[in-house]
């Protein structure tokens, strides 16, 4: 699925809603705002069946992000390795179907970013609670990298950084809002990001939280 669309000259285009990022990457502000409520709802549902816990990585260590999934996949990471699963290691169930609300979100950011219609097949959730953080890194446990990445922020704010396609590369740091989506692809599809630690605050939706869904072809 070839990215479509060109990098903007200026940091705001006419819309006044989109931001760029780099080649293929775009932020999209408050493209998410209008569907909290009913985003909010959906977490709410998955989390019941499939709760949020603090996964390990290879090298021993419990993230501080808690996390879960929804879709025919979901990602995963403990002492042998990263991958996606079709089952939650935790329950043995398959993960919760994707929400049709997550689906035709995906689908519309992925277009007004500049890309082709995009279906994702999983999910990951992502829980932040004051001190929480995530390092760089590139989502690569796709099989596929010619899909778009759709990231969807909801609650208090963050700052998110966007590197290169190498860990040392300059890094750019933006603030994201509430019910702003961050879409990268083409050019930078395997480019690093990551999440500073969240500082404490209160939102009136989600409380001293933010939450995110990353929306990936993976399959």
């Amino acid at each position: 699925m070839p990215y479509i669309g060109r990098m903007q000259q200026n940091l705001f285009d006419a819309d006044g809603g989109k931001e760029a990022l780099g080649p293929g990457a775009t932020v999209l502000r408050g493209f998410a705002r209008k569907r909290d409520v009913e985003l909010l709802a959906a977490i709410e549902a998955i989390t019941a069946r499939a709760p949020f816990r603090h996964m390990v990585t290879p090298g021993g260590f419990e993230m501080s992000v808690a996390m879960t999934n929804c879709g025919a996949a979901g990602w995963v990471t403990d002492r042998t390795g990263y991958r996606y699963q079709a089952r939650d290691p935790q329950t043995g169930a398959p993960w919760p179907a994707m929400p049709p609300e997550f689906l035709e979100l995906a689908a519309e950011a992925a277009a007004a970013a500049g890309f082709a219609t995009v279906v994702p097949d999983a999910c990951l959730i992502n829980r932040y609670e004051p001190g929480a953080k995530l390092s760089l890194h590139q989502d690569k446990d796709e099989a596929d990298f010619a899909h778009p990445i759709v990231s969807v922020s909801l609650g208090l704010p963050a700052t998110f950084q966007f590197g290169g396609a190498k860990r040392g590369d300059p890094v750019r740091k933006i603030t994201l809002e509430h019910g702003d989506v961050v879409v990268w692809g083409g050019p930078s599809r395997l480019f690093h990001h990551g999440v500073l630690t969240l500082k404490s605050g209160e939102h009136p939706l989600t409380g001293c939280r933010r939450f995110n869904l990353t929306l990936r072809k993976a399959l």
